[in-house]
């Protein structure tokens, strides 16, 4: 029998869409709940962030908070088309899932088989590799970046399939270790294409957004493209002004997903009430990692997979530009919880665990929430903030990562590029992320050393505190001085003496280098962030290796 809506509710849905807000069954009381949480962005003169709740097959709650376009005073609404980011990765994965029960691929396959273009660089890498993130294979941002091409310039597909193609080393063995790089997805896409003749842009619109009703959704792949009802990507500049993030990317499968929060709703409610593919389908999408030592991971293909309260979750991250996304699914709970926001210092992750709080009871032993409000939070006052002083300052480790730590009052901060969170002390020497509790922070002091681990759900990053050291003479700095050429990358950076300083300089970048110690240098720039020096049996400098988490060795010849 078929379940017909009444024509007045019909119509009143239609109504609230075509406005900022849509509730469906939740008391006003609820509904004060969730707008609180975005009091700060409910204005004419910011970015802000659209966002969605489902629950069974009804999107309960949609709104717009802020504004799409800070130029032209439009609002965000529930129909305000995003770029969701990282969170693109999922449904090039599904493509490669669909295609794989077609029996037109296996996950296990060689990726030479489909892409003859990538180097042979002595071992066997999977899709399957691809999609879990264990193939070694380079950050494709960040070749891009080193190779010259600034992050808010026109990158295209090609462009980046060029790059991967000039590759000459993995970072590790495949499935040695789990590193997110975004390479494989843009890898997955041209196996579609390989596998279909579709590009992923026509593939996934009738094999996934027209079943689904997602009449709203496309990847993106042509920058000069017109869409309507799109946000705009913004930066703060103070809090109170603004500017524009640029996006020009031609690229898909690792992002590039245009979509909005009704679009959506019905991609995360395919995941417990199907429309395209099945259950089987859902469950080799959700199948988490395993390393080749055995070891589980929570990264499955293009989603993580763990428990929040103890409820199993499916949810990824994005963010591209001044873009900032997070979705949520509780297949079963039959509930979703979704952000997408237009600004760069937006934190969607803790504000989706916030609106889950308030539908979602704790199951566990060990009760936690996530702090109601970050800014305002009385968890994070430390009562003995002399302690905490040693643990103050910057870190850094051999894989680049970079963190640094300060107090505002008495609460302890944790600072990763752009990115703040709230840090919560969990032991003496432990803490967690208010905003990403599972990320956990182990402080150690030894003799003069002052050490941070940081564990998250699959990776553990070991860093070292440091003081810039500032007793290199001009003499000296004058020995790392010259040009420095990548073979792989075919470009090209000098090393200039100025005002008693090191910079690191090409055409389109000039950064300060930090002296770590005489062979370890540190960079300003994330996507090169970490420099190791290199010398001949005579202490004489040859190159320098760059070590950026995505990237691991890379290698630079110095050559005058």
């Amino acid at each position: 029998m078929t379940n017909k809506r009444p024509l007045l509710m019909t119509l009143a849905i239609a109504i609230g869409l075509t406005t900022n807000t849509f509730s469906q069954s939740l008391s006003s009381a609820t509904i004060k709940e969730i707008d609180s949480l975005y009091t700060n962005w409910n204005t004419t003169k910011t970015p802000g962030c659209t966002i969605g709740i489902i629950r069974n097959d009804t999107l309960i709650y949609a709104k717009g908070y802020g504004m799409a376009n800070l130029e032209y005073d439009i609002p965000n609404t529930p129909e305000t088309i995003f770029e969701i980011a990282s969170i693109s990765k999922q449904f090039t994965a599904w493509s490669i899932i669909l295609l794989a029960k077609e029996g037109k691929l296996h996950l296990d396959d060689d990726i030479h088989k489909y892409l003859p273009w990538f180097p042979d660089l002595k071992a066997k890498i999977t899709i399957r590799n691809l999609l879990n993130h264990t193939s070694g294979i380079r950050d494709s941002w960040q070749l891009v970046a080193i190779s010259g091409t600034r992050l808010d310039d026109v990158i295209t597909q090609d462009q980046i399939v060029n790059i991967l193609g000039k590759q000459q080393a993995l970072n590790f063995m495949p499935g040695e270790q789990y590193l997110y790089s975004s390479s494989g997805y843009t890898m997955l896409a041209e196996i579609v294409k390989s596998v279909t003749g579709q590009t992923l842009r026509q593939f996934t619109d009738s094999a996934i957004f027209k079943p689904l009703g997602m009449s709203h959704t496309h990847f993106y792949d042509d920058y000069t493209e017109i869409e309507k009802n799109r946000s705009y990507s913004y930066a703060s500049i103070d809090g109170t002004h603004f500017s524009n993030s640029i996006l020009n990317y031609s690229t898909v499968g690792a992002n590039g997903l245009f979509t909005n929060i009704n679009d959506m709703s019905k991609w995360m409610m395919n995941f417990y009430n199907h429309k395209t593919g099945n259950q089987k389908d859902v469950d080799t999408l959700t199948k988490n990692v395993k390393l080749n030592s055995g070891e589980k991971l929570s990264y499955a293909s293009g989603i993580v997979v763990n428990t929040y309260k103890g409820w199993r979750q499916y949810s990824h991250a994005g963010k591209v530009a001044g873009y900032q996304t997070y979705m949520t699914v509780f297949p079963d709970l039959k509930m979703g919880f979704f952000v997408f926001s237009n600004l760069q210092e937006f934190d969607p992750q803790w504000k989706a665990y916030a609106m889950a709080d308030l539908f979602i009871h704790d199951r566990t032993e060990k009760k936690s929430e996530v702090p109601k409000e970050l800014g305002d939070s009385l968890t994070g006052i430390l009562k003995d903030t002399l302690a905490i002083q040693r643990f103050l300052g910057d870190y850094i480790g051999t894989s680049g990562l970079s963190l640094s730590f300060d107090l505002k009052g008495s609460k302890l901060y944790g600072h990763f590029y752009d990115q703040s969170t709230l840090m919560i002390r969990d032991s003496k020497n432990s803490f967690f992320a208010a905003a990403a509790p599972e990320q956990k922070f182990n402080f150690s002091i030894k003799a003069n050393d002052t050490t941070v681990d940081v564990k998250t759900p699959d990776q553990m990053y070991h860093l070292n505190k440091y003081i810039e050291d500032t007793s290199q003479t001009d003499k000296t700095l004058k020995t790392y001085t010259g040009s420095y050429y990548c073979p792989e990358l075919d470009c090209e950076y000098d090393m200039v003496l100025k005002d008693h300083h090191l910079l690191l300089t090409t055409a389109k970048y000039n950064s300060k280098l930090t002296f770590l110690n005489n062979d370890h240098l540190k960079n300003d720039y994330w996507w090169m962030g970490y420099l190791h020096m290199l010398r001949d049996r005579k202490k004489n400098i040859t190159g320098f290796e760059v070590n950026s988490e995505g990237i691991m060795h890379l290698r630079f010849n110095k050559i005058e």
